[in-house]
C-alpha cells in the first residue's frame, strides 16, 4: 500500500508540475516601477510557453537601462523561466523589466513560484584570445571614450573594453553640466567671467592642492574641448547655469538627457571609424615588456583575452567611491550606511591595477560628498533643483542651514550637523511651470510627485504639513529669504540669487548626503602619461578622468568634472596616438 501511494503522488506532482507552466493563450499586460518611471511589457504565451515579450515605450534612461529591456526578456524567453540575474549596472531598471513580466504572466495563469526557480548556468571552460591595436583604452565611460575618439582622430587604431554591459560610467548618472568660458553665450545673459576666473575658482575651490599646470590646462581647453564635442555631434543649450558647488554661471546643459549625449556622440563615432568596443570584458594586468605598457590582460565570461597595444595603453576606470572597504582605508568616516551616487564599476579596480607596476597615487584621502542623494538609493536622480539660483535647503525643522551656492563639501559638511543628515529642497512654480517640467535627470515633476519622490503643495501651510516641518518656522523661512534676493545680501554669506519663492504650487523634494567623487588616484602629468613613485613617466601608459588625482584638489567643483573627463580624455588619446 505504502509504494502504492508513494508512486500516486510522484504522479500527482508530475501533473501539477505540468499545470504550473500552463497559461491561458493571449497577450498580457504588467507594469513595474523602474529607474525613470513606470515599465510596461506586453507577453505574449500559447498553452505551454511564453512566445513574447515586448517592453512597451517608456521614460528609462538610455545606456543605464537599455540593456536590461534588452537582456531581461531574452533571458526569460531562452530560459521560459523568470529565475534570471539582474544585469549589472542596471539593477533597478532589470527588477523593472522582471516584475512587469511577472505581473503579466500571473495574468496569463501562470505559476510565477515555479517560474522563479532558477536554471542553473551551463559551466563554462576558458580558453585564450588575443587582438591587438595601436591604442587600448580601458575603460567606456566619458573619459575614455573622448581618449579612444581622439586617439583614432591621431591616426590610430583602437580596441576599447569595458567591463559593464553598457558604456557610460558615471557620465550617464550625472546631470550633463560641462563648465567653460563662453564668451557667446555668457555675453548674451550679461554674465562676466574668464579663463583667469575660472582657474581661481578651481584651483582655490580645491584649496590649492590641485596641480596648477594641470588647472590651468583645464580650464583653457574647456571651451576648445566643448566645441570639439559639438563637431562630433553634442549640442548644447543657449543659456549656461550655476550647477551645485560650480560657484559660478558658467555650466552649460546638454540638450539630450543627463549625460548621454556625449555618450551617443562617441559611441556612433567609434561605430562609424572602426573602433573596436568589447564589453563585459574586465581588464585584471597590465602587460609590461622591457619597462613599458604593452599591453593588457583581461578577462569576459568565456575566455581570458590579451589585448596588445603597440603605441599606448589608456587607463580610464573612474574612481573608488563605489568599493566602501577600498575607499575606507582613506577615510575611515565613508561607512556601508553612506550611500553613493556611483554606478557599479566605480570600485577603483584601475587605480590598484595600475599602483601594481609602480604608478604613484595622489590625493586618495580627497573625497567627495553632496547633499543631493535619493534617501532611498543615493542617486543623483529626482533632485528637484535645476539651477543654483532658484531654490533653497531647509532642515527638518524648516529653517535654512548654509549658504546654498557654497562649496559641495561646505554644504555636505553643514547637513550632516542637521537633524538625521536630512534636508527638503525648496522651488516654486517659476521652476516648474507645469507637472510636464523636467528636472536636469531629464524627469518631470508630476512624475516624482506620483512616485513619492517629491511633494507639491498648494500653499507653504500646505507644504509644512506635507514635509512635517513647523508651518511658522517655513513661512518666516521664505520670507526671510526673499527679502535677502531683494537685498542682494545673506546672513550665510550667499552669493547667487534669482528668484523669490511668492508663486504658487510649490515643491520640495529630500535629499541626503552621499558620497560622489574621488578627487584621488594616479598621478598624471600634462601629456597626460601616468607618473610612478620615482617621478617619472610610466612608457606606454596614459590616463584621464577620475582614476586620475592632482587635478581638482580637496573639492571638485560642479561641472567640472565633465570638462576634466573630455580635456585630459582628449589629451590622453592625441598623445597616446603619438607614442614611439
Amino acid at each position: 500500500m505504502g509504494k502504492i501511494r508513494s508512486i500516486l503522488l510522484v504522479v500527482f506532482m508530475m501533473i501539477l508540475s505540468a499545470f504550473s507552466f500552463s497559461y491561458e493563450p493571449g497577450s498580457y499586460k504588467g507594469e513595474a516601477a523602474g529607474y525613470g518611471g513606470k515599465v510596461e511589457v506586453e507577453v505574449t504565451v500559447s498553452k505551454d510557453r511564453i512566445e513574447d515579450i515586448k517592453v512597451l515605450p517608456n521614460k528609462e534612461t538610455p545606456f543605464i537601462s537599455s540593456v536590461a529591456i534588452e537582456r531581461i526578456p531574452a533571458m526569460v524567453l531562452e530560459k521560459q523561466s523568470l529565475g534570471v540575474d539582474t544585469v549589472a549596472g542596471a539593477t533597478v531598471s532589470s527588477r523593472g523589466v522582471l516584475t512587469a513580466i511577472t505581473n503579466a504572466v500571473k495574468a496569463a495563469g501562470g505559476d510565477v513560484r515555479e517560474l522563479r526557480k532558477r536554471v542553473p548556468a551551463p559551466e563554462i571552460k576558458k580558453g585564450n584570445r588575443e587582438y591587438i591595436a595601436d591604442v587600448v583604452v580601458i575603460g567606456g565611460g566619458g573619459a575614455g571614450l573622448a581618449a579612444a575618439t581622439s586617439a583614432k582622430q591621431n591616426g590610430a587604431s583602437v580596441i576599447l573594453i569595458e567591463k559593464m554591459p553598457r558604456l557610460g560610467g558615471n557620465t550617464v548618472l550625472a546631470g550633463g553640466a560641462y563648465n567653460a568660458v563662453d564668451p557667446k553665450r555668457q555675453k548674451a545673459q550679461g554674465i562676466e567671467d574668464s579663463v583667469d576666473l575660472h582657474y581661481q575658482h578651481t584651483y582655490e575651490g580645491g584649496d590649492k592642492k590641485g596641480n596648477p599646470k594641470l588647472v590651468r590646462i583645464l580650464v583653457e581647453n574647456a571651451y576648445p574641448a566643448l566645441e570639439w564635442l559639438e563637431s562630433l555631434g553634442v549640442t548644447f543649450k543657449d543659456e549656461v547655469f550655476t550647477v551645485l558647488g560650480a560657484l559660478y554661471p558658467r555650466s552649460h546643459k546638454p540638450t539630450t538627457p543627463v549625460g548621454t549625449g556625449m555618450i551617443i556622440a562617441h559611441k556612433d563615432f567609434a561605430e562609424q571609424n572602426g573602433i573596436m568596443i568589447f564589453y563585459e570584458t574586465e581588464a585584471k594586468d597590465f602587460i609590461v615588456k622591457d619597462g613599458k605598457v604593452a599591453g593588457v590582460e583581461a578577462e569576459d565570461a568565456k575566455n581570458k583575452i590579451v589585448f596588445n597595444a603597440k603605441k599606448a595603453v589608456i587607463l580610464a576606470t573612474g574612481g573608488f567611491a563605489g568599493d566602501v572597504e577600498y575607499r575606507q582605508q582613506f577615510n575611515s568616516n565613508l561607512t556601508e550606511n553612506i550611500l553613493t551616487t556611483n554606478h557599479p564599476g566605480g570600485d577603483g579596480s584601475g587605480v590598484k591595477m595600475a599602483e601594481k607596476i609602480g604608478a604613484k597615487l595622489i590625493g586618495m584621502e580627497d573625497i567627495q560628498l553632496l547633499p543631493m542623494g535619493d534617501p532611498v538609493t543615493g542617486s543623483l536622480s529626482g533632485n528637484i533643483e535645476t539651477t543654483v539660483e532658484d531654490r533653497i535647503f531647509v532642515n527638518k525643522d524648516g529653517r535654512r542651514f548654509v549658504a546654498e551656492d557654497e562649496r559641495r563639501d561646505v554644504m555636505t559638511n553643514a547637513l550632516f550637523k542637521q537633524k538625521d543628515a536630512y534636508m527638503w529642497v525648496i522651488v516654486d512654480s517659476k521652476v516648474y511651470p507645469t507637472l510636464e517640467t523636467k528636472n536636469n535627470f531629464n524627469e518631470p515633476i508630476g512624475d516624482l510627485i506620483k512616485a513619492g519622490r517629491a511633494v507639491k503643495a498648494d500653499t507653504l501651510d500646505e507644504l509644512a504639513e506635507k514635509i512635517g516641518v513647523p508651518a511658522d518656522t517655513l513661512k518666516k523661512t521664505i520670507a526671510d529669504y526673499n527679502k535677502c534676493v531683494d537685498a542682494k545680501k545673506d546672513p550665510f554669506g550667499r552669493k547667487l540669487f534669482g528668484i523669490k519663492f511668492d508663486k504658487a504650487p510649490y515643491y520640495a523634494g529630500p535629499r541626503i548626503p552621499t558620497v560622489h567623487h574621488t578627487m584621488g588616484g594616479v598621478e598624471i602629468n600634462e601629456k597626460a602619461q601616468v607618473i610612478n613613485t620615482k617621478g617619472n613617466p610610466i612608457p606606454g601608459l596614459y590616463a584621464a578622468g577620475e582614476v586620475t588625482g592632482g587635478i581638482h584638489g580637496t573639492n571638485r567643483l560642479g561641472g567640472n568634472a565633465l570638462t576634466d573627463i573630455t580635456v585630459f580624455g582628449r589629451i590622453a588619446g592625441e598623445n597616446a596616438a603619438k607614442e614611439k
